[in-house]
């Protein structure tokens, strides 16, 4: 039913539309075109006001076609890509394998999933497939840590379950779950001294910190945990005892308990290494995301799992170690995997998918809209 050739002209006209991080109205413009010729009810949120990114979430809702009784759900993801991303010039090879010319990325990531949205709205339309109410929800700021589906009025969401199209992997893979994040911000302050003259009435904010990080476990923690400083900030001239440094770290697992405890564990370091050396520290943390974890007794994951057998794919489930804004629609309470995409190396200029992998995501969310009107 999927017509290949429309879905890859579609695919290569998306990736040439810029769209990096932050940068992102010239899509939305693109995409609420899109879906309204398509006869969807769209809005934009004002998610950019708290944001600052150059556009909102995009939230197009498909009606159900009359006389189908089907359960409302959604399918999401987003319009953002990571730099480089200007100036995108996909290259078809003969092997079967779509990449960029090599100067840039190729956006694959997330576009792939955005054309195969769009040709499925298409193959219902033209083949008055029944189906139930669906919302397309295209969001912003993915890639800046899903600012846009976090500032995300929930109540533009009216779906009891949700797919999200947006994880490495073989097409007909299923993330089942994916860590909570915490960010951190770690700041030593020290006391100045001159270090040739009298460094010992100095408090080094370096050495502090060194010795905090020395303390902590870091890297992989368990199965679920990890944990890592990302940034250090401080320092001057060599011949004065620094009073100052940032750590910028984060902590990130599969148990919310356990991101708590590594935590607290992190700031004993912290607490413990100025304790010794005379200094001030304060440590801060917030959760960004929520995780999640679903199970194979949690419908959504059921349903997947269904079609992706009717079409001979694996239906295997995993969990991710990274978040995705399937994370949010889960904390928004809308049970939601994430499907494997099939697309290698992204956010790198090495970046590539096959043209027979976008045909295959569109193929399964087809099936999955199948599936919605029969269970």
């Amino acid at each position: 039913m999927i017509n290949k050739d429309r879905i890859i002209a579609q695919f290569v006209e998306l990736v040439q539309i810029d769209s990096e991080t932050k940068d992102e109205r010239n899509i939305a413009d693109y995409l609420k075109t899109k879906f309204a010729e398509l006869g969807l009810h769209v809005v934009e949120d004002d998610s950019m006001k708290r944001t600052g990114h150059g556009a909102g979430n995009i939230v197009a809702t498909l009606q159900a076609r009359p006389g189908v009784q089907a359960q409302p759900f959604l399918f999401t993801c987003h319009m953002d890509t990571v730099a480089p991303g200007k100036g995108i010039k996909p290259v078809i090879g003969e092997d079967g394998w779509i990449r960029s010319d090599g100067t840039t990325i190729l956006g694959a990531d997330d576009k792939a999933g955005l054309a195969a949205l769009l040709e499925i709205i298409q193959v219902l339309q033209e083949r008055q497939l029944p189906h139930g109410k669906i919302q397309f929800v295209i969001t912003a700021g993915e890639e800046s840590g899903l600012l846009g589906a976090r500032a995300m009025d929930r109540s533009l969401l009216d779906s009891h379950f949700g797919f999200a199209i947006d994880s490495n992997g073989e097409v007909g893979s299923i993330c089942v779950g994916a860590p909570t994040q915490a960010r951190i911000e770690i700041e030593i302050f020290g006391k100045s001294a001159h270090a040739g003259v009298n460094p010992e009435d100095g408090i080094s904010a370096i050495q502090v910190a060194g010795k905090a990080i020395a303390r902590m476990k870091l890297g992989r923690i368990d199965e679920e945990t990890t944990a890592n400083i990302g940034k250090f900030e401080g320092g001057g001239p060599t011949n004065v005892v620094t009073d100052y440094a940032k750590l910028y770290a984060e902590a990130r697992s599969l148990s919310r308990e356990k991101v708590d405890k590594q935590l607290a564990l992190m700031k004993e370091a912290v607490d413990t290494a100025c304790s010794d050396f005379g200094a001030r520290g304060e440590f801060r943390s917030d959760i960004i995301y929520p995780g999640f974890h679903l199970g194979a007794q949690d419908a959504v994951v059921q349903l997947a799992k269904r079609a992706a057998g009717k079409l001979g794919l694996s239906g295997r489930t995993f969990t991710s170690g990274g978040g995705s804004d399937a994370n949010i629609m889960n904390g928004f309470g809308v049970p939601t995997v994430n499907l494997a995409v099939g697309y290698e190396e992204i956010h790198t200029t090495n970046e590539r998918i096959k043209a027979d992998d976008i045909v295959k995501i569109a193929e399964y969310a087809l099936e999955i809209v199948a599936q919605t009107v029969n269970s």
